[in-house]
């Protein structure tokens, strides 16, 4: 076990002296690190420093072509230094180490790259209708920004946090999940020798309702953006609302995937195993509600349970893993207490629903399906966020958008059919903020991605993040001397 890093405040790495949370391996249950949490005065040193730093302004006043070399040397240190960070986030979190390397990594290397080409891209706004002025819109950095991370995919969700706001000119505190802050601490330490300015990245480790809380609500701190459960995030949003502060929110999700009668039967069977188990099956995103149509009903299921019984549960670090561990025993639990017990009417097990066979220690969970008779069992309007998939038939494709929107979350909705029109009455009837059609999961970072209802406010990506972290500023300038009117002279 070693002590680990604290916070990070005008590029260095601090150890604290806070009461040490425990950070653990899943696949082992071992303590793998003691992290002393940020008390209330480091926190408060760190948005300090993110404050100075903007006002300082040589962050914030670089060009754009200077931002731009600073966010790709980022990203070749980031690429310098994966096979560590992949390491370490592996086993913080428990996701295959493949996936890890080859995604995740990759994945937190292409956000600083991608903010970087976006912002050569940005266009400003001119206005001509007054004959004799001209109006133009300046986007301006709002300032500092309070970025909180989830723990299902700490590396992708937070650095894609830390791009879209500092590529705009602001500085910012990151705050990851208290359950794996491993691998994003190192992140961010491999950042700080790429050039950035002291004191526009910044870090600090501990709880969310300590200090998550204390750093939303700070005096200094100008916006906030959380990825994470619903219920926190309504806690969150009201904090920051209180003090009005904008905020941006990607919380839950329990999305449907609808597999009609005419799709391509083994994409659509492939792109369901996709969207439920990867990740470990951790992932708001899921299509964790399989809808099916009754045509193929029968035959889908026979392949769905075939094929989730042979996916391989295993150690993070076996190249054979397709799904690892569960992130923390709490969350174990919170997986384990939706298998449905034997008096259970309205569900049925297919496949899983126990232990992952073959460990005695960690948090390895066989991947589950359960068959629901109705969309109004918690299975279908719970998140579990897990590898646990609820499968039910539908009949007519009313029933399918139906089914599909009765539910508090609107994140993704999936839709397989091989009639375009189809599709396309299917993306338009599915309440979601983001559809995938005959596809599993497909990030394009200029898009937005946020939810409806539970799912969230607000989006991330490209146009999305430049309307967050940036304020609009219309300024007027007269094309010629105008003729004013002289008021306090006489005639």
């Amino acid at each position: 076990m070693t002590n680990s890093v604290t916070a990070i405040i005008d590029g260095e790495s601090l150890t604290g002296t806070g009461a040490p949370f425990t950070v653990v391996d899943p696949s082992s249950e071992e303590v793998i690190a003691a992290v002393p949490e940020a008390d209330g005065a480091l926190v408060d040193r760190a948005v300090a420093s993110a404050r100075a730093a903007f006002e300082r302004g040589d962050w914030r006043g670089a060009s754009v072509e200077e931002r731009q070399a600073v966010l790709r040397r980022c990203a070749d240190a980031i690429d310098a230094a994966a096979d560590e960070i992949a390491d370490i986030e592996c086993g913080n979190t428990g996701i295959p180490y493949a996936q890890v390397r080859n995604g995740q990594v990759v994945r937190a290397a292409g956000n600083l790259r991608f903010f970087a080409d976006y912002i050569g891209q940005m266009a400003a706004e001119l206005y001509e209708q007054e004959p004799n002025y001209l109006t133009y819109v300046r986007r301006e950095p709002v300032g500092v920004a309070a970025l909180i991370s989830p723990w299902n995919s700490p590396l992708a969700l937070g650095s894609m946090k830390v791009a879209s706001a500092i590529a705009f000119g602001n500085s910012c505190v990151l705050k990851p999940a208290e359950q794996d802050p491993l691998g994003l601490t190192r992140l961010v330490e491999v950042m700080q020798g790429a050039g950035l300015p002291p004191g526009v990245v910044n870090l600090v480790n501990g709880g969310g309702a300590t200090v998550g809380d204390r750093l939303v609500r700070h005096a200094e701190v100008d916006c906030v953006s959380f990825t994470g459960g619903t219920r926190t995030g309504k806690i969150i949003m009201s904090a920051a609302g209180a003090n009005l502060k904008p905020s941006v929110m990607e919380l839950g999700g329990k999305s449907a995937n609808i597999v009609f009668d005419d799709a391509d039967f083994e994409q659509a069977l492939d792109g369901a195993l996709i969207g439920i188990f990867s990740n470990n099956g951790q992932q708001c995103l899921a299509g964790s509600r399989v809808l099916v149509q009754r045509g193929i009903y029968d035959r889908f299921v026979e392949a769905f349970v075939a094929r989730t019984k042979q996916v391989r549960v295993g150690h993070p670090r076996d190249a054979a893993t397709e799904i690892g561990p569960l992130a923390t025993r709490a969350h174990y639990d919170h997986v384990m207490s939706f298998v449905p017990l034997a008096q259970d009417s309205g569900a049925r097990i297919l496949a899983g629903g126990r232990r992952a066979p073959g460990f005695e220690r960690g948090f390895y969970f066989q991947p589950t399906i359960v068959e629901v008779d109705s969309n109004a069992h918690r299975l279908c309007q719970e998140e579990i966020f897990g590898p646990f998939a609820a499968l039910m038939p539908f009949d007519t494709d009313e029933d399918a958008y139906a089914i599909a929107n009765d539910s508090r979350f609107g994140l993704v909705g999936y839709a397989w059919s091989c009639d375009i029109g189809r599709i396309m009455t299917a993306q338009e009837r599915i309440s979601a903020g983001t559809i995938w059609c005959n596809t599993p999961m497909i990030r394009d970072l200029r898009a937005p991605f946020g939810g409806y209802r539970d799912s969230g406010v607000g989006a991330e990506g490209g146009r999305a993040a430049e309307a967050f972290y940036t304020r609009q500023k219309a300024v007027s300038i007269p094309r010629r001397p105008l003729n004013l009117r002289k008021l306090g002279t006489t005639a």
